[in-house]
């Protein structure tokens, strides 16, 4: 009994993942978008956040900047509960010039 009843509550939690974007730019050509993402199963809050930290507090994503860091829970929609962003990644969004590769 108390095995079926975790198997419920752990259906009915969101699922998370880590999203990397890093925005690769050089003058005189488009922006390339490369975007990386790490899933994590229902119910692993605790290590997506922990992920999440690791990344935001990593000396190699401070160094590549511009980049953005997404932690999302996803239940019915995507929703996006922490963000970092590193660089001027809001100026590359404003003028429409990121092209995904």
């Amino acid at each position: 009994m108390k095995t079926l009843l975790k198997k419920v509550i752990k259906a009915c939690q969101p699922k998370y993942e880590v999203v990397f974007t890093h925005y690769h730019v050089i003058p005189g050509q488009p922006v390339n978008k490369n975007e990386s993402k790490h899933a994590f199963g229902r119910g692993e809050s605790r290590q997506a956040m922990e992920f999440y930290g690791k990344v935001v507090s990593s000396d190699f994503t401070r160094s590549l900047a511009p980049a953005e860091v997404h932690l999302r829970k996803i239940y019915l929609r995507g929703k996006t509960v922490e963000k970092a962003q590193f660089g001027p990644v809001d100026d590359l969004k404003k003028f429409k010039i990121v092209y995904n590769k």
